[in-house]
């Protein structure tokens, strides 16, 4: 068939929905629900045969839904409305939820049900548990909600019953630090983890906090700031700790949305310049506390929290990192690097890169870039900070590297992933190879690694092109080396297995040294610091020049600001490699020099 999203962004569910489909064989394309752009007027230039929206934060208008068949994606069992379903959930601390595909009609998220999955709440903040359980949860429902629509005899069922519930605001967000437990500051933290966060006073002035993480062992007075970890701020509650990673400033009446940052870089913004800060000048809004790092065998999902963590199990060494919205700042690659390096001392045949649930990573973190003093230098230093990550993961000869992929990557993030030995990826995950949406030609090696896998032709297609690809649809073309059926808590725990089983594995050895003969090939042909050194000259000659579109998008993208219409590569009908449009798998495979 062919199906219209209708989207009020092109977000991780509708990158997700818009990949699975093409997977199934549908056409598909893209219109986003823009203020001065008439839907119905898009929609029936499309004439598609069904309308699909898998997130929405307004109606769809009556003649669309009165002229085709409508369905929504409402994240919220059978019964549940209203815009803060999932924020509701979480901070209501619900054990299980669901998801909806309803047709829409007068009444919002009122409409009948075409289909509905189940899923478990696992203890986790809302747009990770939107990425895993809710993602897994809304592509079951919304593929057996097409397969049903396609039939033409499927009759959807009535609601009957059901509760509207309100938008959640700020004051149902407020955290009373004196007398609340860490249950509750954990709950409401994570409610509003990306968006809105939960609006505080700290130090002084007005933040919105973002995220949270459980500290065992801290205590202090109720409100105040204990330590600091990994650009986290320690903060107690009335029974315990918790740590919060990121702080947003107020977006000043009229003014463009800010930027979420590390704790601490927000709050070292000199307060007497708000309008230009230094990042590099810590003022006394922050006091001295003291940086804890986390103990060494810590994790993101281990009781001592800290972003960065490594363990092994037998001949496997397991580096683990979970950056939020997986956006990686200068300091974020200089540690991992560290870590990696550190790693690579350890007697272990088999190193796993990642293996977190939700995002691998996403590359530079443009949050960052956009507060410094110096964009242009800042996005220079973050892009060699990251070729350096990448650089140490390409040269290592002496033991197998996995990328392990439990959520999405894109741009950077993808060519990190890309420069292992074997790339693992969660069955859900979605993957962005391209960096031209964001201006960008690319470094990270991407020159190298991408045609290696998967020929230049394709190469140059998948960064042209610039849609998101299933983990199946990855694996097909050979961009991923396994895609893991596992749940987002459950895979984890089977990246470890399968690790385990790698380096028992008595092919493992010589592997080890064929991969060392094969780098030692490609760099007689083009040494690593050739194909660097190109990509960086084209990044340069980027990031300082003002007038480059680079700038306008970063600022577009961190300040939220909405687009004055779809991109024409979304609204274009696309297919699987089945279809005449979509990506089709290389005629030949990539040979001896094909990078």
């Amino acid at each position: 068939m062919y199906v219209l999203l209708v989207a009020s962004a092109f977000n991780s569910l509708t990158q997700r929905v818009h990949a699975e489909l093409r997977d199934h064989g549908h056409r598909v394309a893209v219109e986003l629900a823009l203020p001065d752009v008439p839907l119905a007027d898009t929609v029936r230039r499309h004439d598609p045969d069904l309308v699909l929206a898998p997130m929405l934060r307004t109606a769809l208008p009556e003649e669309v839904w009165a002229a085709y068949t409508c369905l929504v994606v409402h994240p919220g069992p059978v019964g549940d409305r209203g815009p803060s379903s999932l924020d509701h959930a979480v901070q209501d601390g619900e054990t299980r939820w669901g998801v909806t595909v309803l047709q829409a009609n007068a009444e919002m998220d009122a409409g009948d049900v075409w289909a509905a999955a189940e899923c478990p709440v696992p203890p986790v903040g809302k747009s990770d548990l939107y990425r895993g359980e809710i993602a897994d949860a809304a592509l079951e429902a919304v593929l057996l909600a097409v397969e049903r629509f396609a039939s033409g005899t499927y009759v959807p069922r009535p609601q009957t019953g059901g509760r509207a519930r309100p938008l959640v605001r700020q004051g149902e967000r407020r955290i009373d630090w004196q007398a609340d437990g860490t249950e509750r500051v954990l709950r409401v933290l994570r409610a509003a983890d990306s968006q809105p966060g939960v609006r505080d006073h700290l130090l002084g002035a007005d933040w919105f906090l973002h995220g949270g993480h459980r500290e065992d062992n801290l205590r202090g007075r109720p409100g105040e700031l204990l330590a600091t970890r990994a650009g986290a701020v320690c903060r107690a509650t009335a029974d315990g700790a918790v740590w919060i990673p990121e702080l947003r400033a107020p977006r000043v009446p009229g003014g463009p949305a800010t930027p979420r940052l590390p704790a601490t870089l927000a709050l070292a913004n000199r307060p007497d310049q708000p309008d230009r800060p230094d990042w590099l000048d810590r003022s006394d809004r922050l006091p001295p506390l003291p940086e804890l790092p986390a103990p060494p065998d810590a994790g993101p999902y281990r009781p001592a929290w800290s972003d960065i963590g490594y363990h092994e199990e037998g001949q496997a060494g397991f580096l683990s990192f979970s950056f939020p919205g997986g956006a990686m700042s200068t300091a974020h690659c200089r540690r991992l690097l560290d870590a990696y390096r550190t790693a690579c001392t350890r007697p272990t045949s088999v190193l796993v890169l990642g293996g977190c649930r939700d995002f691998f990573s996403n590359g530079i973190h443009l949050g960052v870039i956009e507060a410094a003093a110096d964009p242009a230098e800042e996005s220079w230093a973050n892009i060699n900070a990251m070729d350096d990550l990448v650089e140490a993961v390409l040269t290592t000869t002496d033991r197998l590297v996995v990328g392990a992929l439990g959520g999405n990557a894109a741009a950077g993030g993808a060519m990190l992933a890309l420069a292992a030995d074997e790339v693992w990826c969660r069955s859900g995950v979605v993957l962005n190879p391209h960096y031209r949406l964001m201006g960008l030609y690319g470094s990270e090696y991407w020159t190298y690694t991408l045609p290696r896998r998967v020929g230049r032709a394709l190469a140059e297609r998948l960064t042209t092109e610039a849609l998101p690809l299933s983990a199946a649809a990855a694996q097909r073309i050979g961009l991923v080396d396994r895609t893991v059926p596992a749940t987002p808590a459950d895979f984890p725990r089977e990246a470890q297995r399968l690790a385990a089983r790698l380096a028992a594995l008595p092919a493992t050895a010589s592997r080890i040294a064929a991969k060392k003969a094969a780098r030692e090939r490609d760099e007689a042909r083009r040494p690593l610091a050739a194909h660097r050194e190109a990509e960086l000259a084209r990044m340069r000659r980027t990031f300082f020049d003002p007038h480059a579109p680079y700038h306008a998008l970063r600022r577009a993208f961190v300040r939220k600001e909405r687009p004055a219409a779809t991109a024409p590569h979304l609204a274009r009908a696309a297919a699987d490699r089945r279809g005449v449009t979509g990506l089709a798998v290389p005629d030949e495979a990539p040979g001896p020099g094909s990078c």
